[in-house]
C-alpha cells in the first residue's frame, strides 16, 4: 500500500514521465571515445578509445570493431559499432547497455562477451551518450533502438532470426518495445525493470497513465523465448522487478537468478557465461 503521502504526490503533482526518465536513468557519462572517418565517404569510421575506457585487449583485436552513425526517426545521428567476435558465430547480438556508460567503457566487455559465447556483438549509443546527438529520452530511446534495428538488417543483412536482443538495466526498456513489436531469434532482459513508478514505489500494482517505460504492459506481446538475469540483492532495481517481467513472459526459459549479486556484478558471477552458453546452444534448440 501507498503511504498518504505517496498517495498525495501522486495524485495532487503526479511525476510526469520526462521527469521520472530523468531521474531514474540517464546520466550519460563524458565520452570515452570518439569517430574518425576512414576515408572520404563518411560511411566507414575508425574508433579512437580514450584510456577512460579501460581498452583490455590489442589494437589488432580493435580493428576487428567496425564503427559508423545511423540516424533515427526523430533525426538524431546515434553511433554504432559491430564487433566481429567469431568467424562462425550463427547469432549477433543487439545490445542495448545499462546507465552511465557508453560504447567505449563496452568495448572490452563486447569483445569478451562475443569471445565466450560465440556470437558477434552489434552496440549502439542511446541519443546523447557518447557521441550520439541529441537529448536522452524515453521516446529516443526506441527511436534509437529502431535505427540500430534497421541498421542491422539493412546495412549488416542481418537476419531476424539470428538476432538475439540483449537488454541491460535501462537497455530492457528498448529490448522490450522492440521484442514486442518484431520476431526476434531470443531475448535476454538482464537486471530488468517492469516500469519507472515502480522503481520509486515498490508497492505500485498497477501501470499509471503518467508511468515511464512500462516494459510490464509490453513484454506479454514478446513472442520469442526470453532468457530473464537478474541478481537477488540488486540495489537499484529490485529483485522484484525481475521476477515480475520473468512471470509476464509467454516463452520464458528457466530464469538465471544469481544469489548476492547486485545491479552492477552479475556479469562476475562464475556461472555467468555458462548461462548464456546454455541458452544458445541447447533452449534454443529445442
Amino acid at each position: 500500500m501507498f503511504s498518504i503521502s505517496e498517495l498525495c504526490c501522486m495524485f495532487c503533482c503526479p511525476p510526469c514521465p520526462g521527469p521520472i526518465a530523468a531521474k531514474l536513468a540517464f546520466q550519460p557519462p563524458e565520452p570515452t571515445y570518439k569517430l574518425t572517418a576512414a576515408d572520404d565517404t563518411n560511411i566507414k569510421y575508425n574508433l579512437q578509445l580514450y584510456d577512460r575506457a579501460e581498452w583490455q585487449y590489442s589494437e589488432r583485436e580493435k580493428s576487428k570493431i567496425e564503427a559508423f552513425f545511423t540516424r533515427t526517426s526523430r533525426g538524431n545521428l546515434i553511433t554504432c559499432t559491430y564487433v566481429r567476435c567469431s568467424k562462425n558465430a550463427k547469432y549477433t547480438l543487439l545490445f542495448s547497455h545499462g546507465n552511465a556508460v557508453d560504447l567505449g567503457q563496452m568495448s572490452s566487455f563486447y569483445l569478451t562477451l562475443g569471445s565466450q559465447i560465440n556470437c558477434n556483438i552489434f552496440g549502439y549509443d542511446y541519443s546523447g551518450y557518447g557521441m550520439s546527438g541529441g537529448k536522452p529520452s524515453e521516446k529516443n530511446l526506441y527511436a534509437d533502438i529502431e535505427a540500430a534495428w534497421q541498421a542491422m538488417r539493412t546495412r549488416l543483412n542481418i537476419s531476424p532470426e539470428t538476432i538475439i536482443l540483449y537488454g541491460q538495466s535501462i537497455g530492457t526498456v528498448p529490448t522490450v518495445d522492440l521484442a514486442s513489436r518484431y520476431e526476434v531469434g531470443a531475448v535476454i532482459l538482464h537486471s530488468p525493470l517492469m516500469s519507472g513508478l515502480r522503481v520509486v514505489f515498490r508497492n505500485t500494482k498497477r501501470t499509471w497513465f503518467f508511468d515511464a517505460f512500462p516494459s510490464i504492459d509490453k513484454v506479454a506481446k514478446v513472442k520469442s523465448p526470453v532468457l530473464v538475469i537478474h541478481g537477488t540483492d540488486d540495489e537499484v532495481i529490485d529483485f522484484s522487478h525481475g521476477i515480475g517481467i520473468y512471470e509476464r513472459c509467454p516463452k520464458t526459459v528457466e530464469p538465471f537468478w544469481v544469489e548476492g549479486a547486485g545491479h552492477n556484478d552479475v556479469e562476475l558471477h562464475p556461472q555467468y557465461y555458462e548461462r548464456l552458453r546454455k541458452f544458445l546452444s541447447v533452449e534454443l534448440i529445442k
